[in-house]
């Protein structure tokens, strides 16, 4: 470090001393004098001298490179800001990473009709539990229950806050203290190390594995009913593939095996579609409809993966099977609020109304190769005049997200930008940390921002925020 970095950087004082200093000034006596506001303005001056550090370090141009008066104006001009304007922690995002259901940042975007739609239900009543006609409290399913089972032919319909909470209801109604199958295969973890093991045991069930990891035949299932199985569980392994010399049992299969022994069969599909992905080029998967066909008796499936709905766990399937679901006790814990519900709602109509092309999962995943380019070409256009940044456009590869598709690579064209002076690391972390925060990817020494997942607005914000790197390069 250059003898001028660290005389500016031992120039900056200790928190204890910004606010010893502050009790003079008399903007900050609110701050001072509230027991509740002392801890939020001490974070603040942390913050702001971190701020000052990460300037110094990267020799950034401001207005307390002078003298101690001017970094003293500096210091209160920044935490003032901060106190008086403090960001929501919750707040938007640019994806650039070309991550369609980018779990990170909230996976499925809503239609903005539907949005609309939330947010009148969030600012003014709604009859969320009431039966409007008898003038009687009603049930809060009702609203997307006939939804799901048009579009699913399924008998029932019911939805908690996820897929894991569907699966854990399903377990503690119907397998508590008893045996519930599984392959060996199946037994998938999904995101924060969640796994369908410890789901089941959290239900209360008691796990029997069959078969091996890649071959699962019927005869092992049969092999294992007993006295104190409950029933068969499927979990579709929709974030990972095993290929090669492998064998797994259908759900026609399994429910024929459960009516011959009198067992419900059960299936966790994960990201379920109502949509057919083969017209898009994917792989076959089954869908929800195509599943719930088979005669299992529930299927479990996620609202805020490839639905393009918000987070949910959404249960269809028998109707006696359903009303065991909700008569539990647990239930209650589980439920999802009006927000959710109303999400749900608009999402499904689109669906039945055909308006499934304005979903933005699905018309991300389609976009067109020409689209994309242009996408791409743009931004870079837009960088001719950056002096302090290198902008290409290259050829690469979008991923579906979300465990939805695990083996399926999205052609897709970036822009690749990397700067002329300074690392990749440090442009892809100045983009992270600017005003909104623009997520990228890195790759062989370029920053690559993909136009799959931008929206509208996002190229002319990307644009500015890197002119600024420019005039701070």
């Amino acid at each position: 470090m250059d003898q001028e970095k660290q005389k500016r950087l031992r120039a900056l004082p200790a928190v204890h001393e910004v606010i010893s200093r502050l009790e003079y000034e008399a903007e900050f006596s609110p701050f001072l004098t509230n027991e509740r506001q002392l801890p939020r303005l001490t974070q603040g001056v942390r913050q702001v001298l971190q701020k000052a550090r990460e300037n110094v370090n990267r020799n950034f141009s401001d207005s307390f490179a002078e003298s101690e008066s001017s970094l003293w104006v500096w210091l209160k001009s920044q935490l003032l800001q901060e106190l008086t304007h403090p960001e929501t922690s919750l707040r938007r995002v640019i994806n650039a990473t070309g991550v369609v259901l980018h779990t990170n940042c909230g996976r499925a975007l809503l239609v903005p009709e539907v949005a609309r739609f939330v947010a009148e239900q969030a600012e003014r009543y709604s009859n969320l539990e009431l039966n409007i006609e008898s003038g009687e409290r009603g049930s809060r399913y009702v609203h997307v229950e006939s939804l799901l089972c048009r579009l699913t032919g399924a008998e029932a319909a019911m939805v908690v806050n996820n897929n894991a909470a569907a699966v854990l209801l399903m377990m503690n109604t119907f397998a508590q203290g008893k045996e519930v199958i599984v392959s060996r295969g199946e037994l998938v973890e999904v995101g924060g190390s969640f796994r369908i093991p410890e789901v089941l045991k959290a239900g209360g069930a008691k796990l029997v594995e069959v078969g091996a990891t890649n071959k699962t035949w019927l005869r092992d299932y049969e092999a294992a009913i007993g006295p104190e199985t409950a029933l068969i569980l499927k979990v579709h392994t929709s974030n990972y593939r095993v290929e090669g010399f492998t064998h797994s049992v259908s759900g026609t299969e399994l429910v024929e095996l459960g009516e011959k022994r009198g067992l419900p069969v059960m299936e966790d599909l994960g990201s379920g579609s109502f949509l057919d992905g083969t017209s898009l080029g994917f792989p076959i998967e089954p869908t929800i409809e195509q599943t719930v066909k088979a005669g299992l008796s529930l299927v479990t499936f996620s609202g805020d993966k490839l639905l393009g709905g918000p987070q949910a766990g959404i249960i269809v399937g028998k109707r006696a099977f359903i009303e065991r679901l909700s008569a539990n006790q647990l239930t209650r814990a589980l439920r999802v609020d009006k927000l959710t519900l109303a999400a749900l709602e608009g999402t499904l109509r689109l669906y039945e109304n055909g308006g499934i092309a304005d979903i933005p999962v699905w018309r991300m995943l389609s976009l067109p190769l020409d689209t994309l380019k242009s996408v791409a070409f743009e931004l870079r256009a837009a960088l001719q005049s950056n002096q302090a940044i290198v902008a290409e456009l290259k050829e690469d590869v979008s991923q579906v997200g979300g465990g939805a598709w695990p083996t399926v690579g999205l052609p897709t064209w970036v822009c690749a930008i990397r700067p002329k002076s300074g690392s990749v690391i440090e442009l892809e972390k100045f983009l992270r940390l600017g005003p909104v925060a623009i997520l990228t990817r890195i790759h062989k020494d370029w920053v690559l921002i993909d136009g799959r997942t931008l929206l509208s607005g996002d190229v002319a914000e990307i644009v500015r925020r890197l002119e600024d790197w420019g005039e701070e390069a």
